[in-house]
């Protein structure tokens, strides 16, 4: 099955913690690009179903933590 094309381009914010998170986890799993990595987190975290629901009472979703292993 082909990829699908590509045609929306977004753009985000990220500080350096949230980067460095992306980052070693790209490397950890060898994927190619941080785009790729980017793709596969949303993926992963659009199919489970172990996640909490975002506060969206007018806060920013920016407070994002990730606790060390």
């Amino acid at each position: 099955m082909p990829t699908p094309k590509r045609t929306e381009k977004l753009q985000i914010m990220l500080d350096d913690e949230e980067l460095k998170v992306i980052d070693d986890w790209r490397f950890e799993h060898r994927m190619p690009t941080r785009a790729a990595a980017i793709r596969e987190l949303i993926r992963r975290g659009l199919v489970t179903e172990e996640i909490e629901e975002p506060d969206t009472e007018g806060k920013s979703t920016s407070d994002f933590r990730i606790e060390p292993e």
